[in-house]
């Protein structure tokens, strides 16, 4: 029997197919391809058979793919009882329909088929899994299937356009033998999305795909994703993290973010997760915690750099590589008279292109506005509207600077009230 050495077909084709052995005895038929996860994820398994014994798998090697496009056993002694134990990922039943991450695309989409290809190499012939279809070919194939021959179809499916992602660029959740959801290799592929693209693929998962996702991210870029994501999605991606979690994840948030989110959460788990931070964090958020969340401090942020206004850019250097925040969300640093109030701001760039010993006073922008902790949010984006500002320094009543608004923050506010 002549065999192709490459052949490519639909996993809607194949289901319900009968397997035959050489005599043309019928065997059993077609009810879904198992694929290995862990080190081996994405490797065919076997084929899942239903028989008169019930379900039985038969490995992918012992099955051949003839002309007609039928399936012949090599020998019926291969087929084993499922015992139901396995680790495995079933096709049709975990895959078909699912959510799949796109990395690529960054994105979420549904598979509406599964393309595999047959490798002959000599007498062994091999099945993989080559792409998932989440296009209307894939649609196609499964919506006409059983409604004309097999030859037919194929030659419709070529005419459409394919859109499939390749099997190695896809991040597939996945559900093991009991049920569970989990999220299968390569999360670091996840971590180095933007925290924007991260959330809005969170935002189109289902519950308990979300909470896999993000339960395998660490402090870091959880509390990035954090601080992207609505409220309502907020309170549901940490309703299933303990105490202590959370804590790690919100002591990595901007203080301004992890107060909003914390005001959120019931009383009683927000003071439990405070109780669970390191006493520097706890209090920065805290502090923040008893101001309006409509306030000029509800929107602020603690972490800035602040020097006297008689130091140096050299000083200014060395105070920003001590600087514990986010340094790229620094763009300048406050000049402080002896009493802690602030009396001009220096753009960073300023400071990197002046010469080391330049007073930093000589490089500052005057003149220097700033807002009451009090003030409404929006007489703050006002103020932000009038200067042109990119950053807004806060201040108390005896007017020392305990904050500064960022232009995002001035953003998302508007942005909320349309």
């Amino acid at each position: 029997m002549h065999l192709r050495s490459t052949t490519r077909v639909s996993l809607s084709s194949l289901m319900g197919a009968s397997v035959t052995d050489a005599s043309g005895k019928t065997h059993g038929r077609l009810r879904d391809i198992a694929v290995h996860t862990g080190a081996d994820a994405g490797r065919v398994a076997g084929l899942i058979l239903k028989t008169r014994e019930g379900r039985q798998i038969v490995p992918s090697t012992e099955v051949i793919e003839t002309p007609a496009g039928n399936l012949e056993l090599r020998s019926p002694r291969v087929l084993q009882p499922l015992a139901g134990d396995e680790n495995f990922l079933f096709l049709w039943q975990d895959l078909i329909d699912r959510q799949i991450i796109d990395i690529h695309g960054r994105k979420v989409v549904r598979v509406n088929d599964v393309s595999l290809e047959w490798l002959g190499h000599g007498s062994v012939h091999l099945l993989r899994v080559a792409e998932v279809e989440v296009g209307l070919r894939g649609a196609l194939q499964r919506v006409l299937k059983g409604m004309m021959p097999r030859r037919w179809l194929d030659g419709i499916a070529v005419r459409v356009h394919a859109r499939a992602i390749p099997w190695h660029f896809v991040d597939v959740i996945e559900v093991d033998p009991a049920r569970r959801v989990k999220l299968r290799i390569e999360h670091e592929r996840l971590a180095n999305l933007h925290p924007s693209d991260l959330a809005e693929i969170l935002a189109d998962l289902a519950p308990a795909e979300r909470e896999a996702i993000f339960k395998t991210l660490d402090e870091e870029v959880a509390a990035e994703t954090l601080e992207e994501v609505e409220p309502k999605l907020q309170k549901s991606l940490i309703d299933s993290l303990d105490e202590e979690r959370i804590a790690d994840i919100v002591e990595e948030m901007d203080p301004a973010a992890a107060a909003d989110l914390l005001n959120e959460l019931p009383e009683e788990r927000s003071e439990a997760i405070l109780e669970e931070m390191e006493p520097e964090e706890r209090q920065e958020v805290e502090e923040l915690l008893e101001f309006d969340e409509d306030s000029a401090a509800g929107s602020m942020t603690t972490d800035f750099v602040a020097v006297p206004q008689d130091f140096r850019c050299e000083d200014a250097i060395v105070a920003l590589r001590s600087f514990d925040g986010d340094p790229l969300a620094v763009g300048e640093i406050f000049l402080l008279d002896a009493h802690g109030c602030p009396t001009a701001a220096v753009p960073i760039q300023r400071i990197l292109v002046a010469d080391a010993s330049a007073q930093l006073s000589t490089l500052a922008e005057p003149p220097l506005i700033t807002c009451h902790v009090d003030m409404h949010q929006k007489e703050v984006a006002e103020l932000f509207d009038k200067y042109s500002l990119r950053s807004l320094a806060v201040v108390n009543e005896a007017g020392n600077l305990v904050g500064v608004i960022h232009a995002d923050q001035v953003i998302h506010f508007l942005f909320e009230k349309l």
